[in-house]
């Protein structure tokens, strides 16, 4: 339980930092893949935005973590983010 609320804390201080900058729609996609997508798709996903290799890994290696956390909290989880981003005052239409 500690894992997913640490989880969750992070993903709410990213959501609801004040920026000037518009959050694009690859954020929702990517944080909703994040939690429920299979690691081989994921990690393809990633690979769209031409990071170097080591940092498509790091991530992988908070995946594999989040990976341990039950569906239903992931599921928990994604429905908190998607009503964060309701609430938020972003955009994430270009």
């Amino acid at each position: 339980m500690r894992l997913s609320l640490s989880v969750l804390l992070v993903i709410l201080a990213l959501y609801c930092y004040e920026a000037n900058a518009m959050t694009c729609p690859d954020l929702a996609t990517d944080m909703s893949g994040f939690l429920l997508q299979n690691k081989i798709v994921y990690k393809k996903m990633l690979q769209k935005y031409n990071a170097p290799p080591e940092v498509i890994e790091a991530k992988m290696k908070v995946k594999a973590c989040t990976d341990e956390m039950s569906l239903v909290s992931r599921m928990l989880v994604e429905k908190t983010l998607g009503e964060i981003l309701m609430k938020c005052p972003v955009n994430l239409i270009n």
